[in-house]
């Protein structure tokens, strides 16, 4: 809504004009996101305890956590909300990222929302049967691979180079492509074909069962999620600026740099929610935030073609989900455990540290991963 105002008015009134930058409108967003959690935060909570949303553990649980049962849950909506809101507020909506984005935020909530209000209406921990949670998840990452296949033409005559000290710097103008690219090797990409489009189902649900998974402590999973959304802001701008891009030799995405505004908008959601699910929590953000956070985690990865980075950026995640695939292979071949529970923050409570510890150390894990991914942005 602003960038339109800056359109219609600049020239009557000049400061309008900081409105056409992306980083004036990225910090608005943020600001605005955060005081939209922080505001209504409180609303929030004090509804969901009227309408008793709170918080089923599951049995088999750390015993730490049955004093956790009844706590607000849910409060993805209010990240939702903060993620939203300003993005339509602050973002040229013109940029069909943006509202691919948009999209797959709703619809990954939507999926949350039904299995969070199951939980709760069935009183117990299961929710949505996990092959329709499944289900929801690969059809949102078939959607985009779909759209972005056919909609951005394979690479062929669309990839450019342009020569410049000797150099050739590679670019995409609007469209993409089924080439990725492979971190620390310059100029070095790999053809996935008509790949492509599983490929990205399989980074969707990846990241969206991984963040799932990863929120399990107070804070823990929207901790990493900010410093996460950190790295993938700072490279959605640098990959959606050609010049930036050029010296840096990655691969432009003409328009990307417009999902600067949406990451920094989720950064200041994140925060706001963070507010009141530090711990102790009082209100847990429930599968309506973590599917959501971690499936446009994923496609802001996709579209940004660092799709290969996300393991580092999301380091802490991918920890998460192998503590578990490593438990359960090792369980049925074995019968024996390598973790005394899974994922690995349960293991660690079960050894007899201190929750707000592990969280914080989990944090400091999520900082490192966030170093070493921007650090890739040069070592090309």
């Amino acid at each position: 809504m602003f960038y339109y105002i800056y359109q219609l008015f600049h020239y009557k009134v000049s400061y309008l004009r900081l409105f056409r930058y992306i980083t004036v409108r990225s910090v608005f967003g943020a600001i605005t996101a955060f005081l939209i959690s922080i505001l209504l935060g409180p609303y929030v909570i004090r509804k969901l305890k009227e309408l008793k949303v709170g918080q089923t553990i599951r049995d088999e649980g750390p015993d730490t956590h049955k004093g956790k049962s009844g706590t607000p849950t849910m409060g993805g909506i209010l990240i939702l909300m903060g993620i939203i809101i300003p993005t339509i507020l602050w973002s040229n909506l013109n940029n069909s990222l943006v509202w691919l984005l948009l999209f797959t935020t709703i619809w990954l909530g939507t999926v949350g929302f039904i299995d969070d209000y199951l939980k709760l209406t069935r009183k117990n921990s299961d929710g949505l049967a996990g092959r329709y949670k499944l289900i929801g998840q690969i059809t949102i990452g078939l959607f985009i691979g779909i759209y972005l296949y056919f909609n951005h033409p394979p690479m062929g005559e669309l990839w450019k180079y342009k020569f410049e000290d000797s150099n050739y710097v590679n670019y995409i103008n609007g469209h993409y492509t089924t080439k990725i690219s492979i971190p620390f090797l310059k100029n070095t990409l790999f053809d996935l074909g008509w790949f492509y489009i599983p490929f990205v189902i399989l980074i969707i649900v990846s990241s969206s069962n991984a963040v799932n998974l990863t929120d399990g402590l107070d804070g823990l999973a929207i901790g990493a999620i900010i410093f996460c959304m950190l790295s993938y802001t700072i490279i959605t701008y640098v990959v959606g600026n050609w010049k930036i891009s050029q010296y840096l030799n990655l691969i432009y995405v003409e328009g990307s740099g417009e999902l600067t505004v949406y990451c920094a908008s989720l950064i200041g959601a994140a925060l706001g929610f963070l507010w009141f699910n530090s711990y102790p929590a009082q209100m847990f953000m429930g599968d309506t935030g973590s599917l959501s956070l971690g499936g446009v985690i994923g496609l802001v990865a996709i579209i940004t073609k660092k799709e290969l980075l996300l393991l580092i950026v999301g380091g802490v995640f991918v920890i998460e989900a192998l503590s578990v695939i490593i438990q359960v292979v090792f369980y049925k071949w074995k019968k024996k455990r390598i973790f005394l529970m899974a994922p690995l923050h349960h293991h660690f409570e079960l050894k007899g540290l201190a929750e707000p510890k592990i969280i914080i150390r989990f944090w400091i894990l999520s900082i490192i991963f966030t170093l070493l991914s921007l650090v890739t942005l040069k070592i090309q």
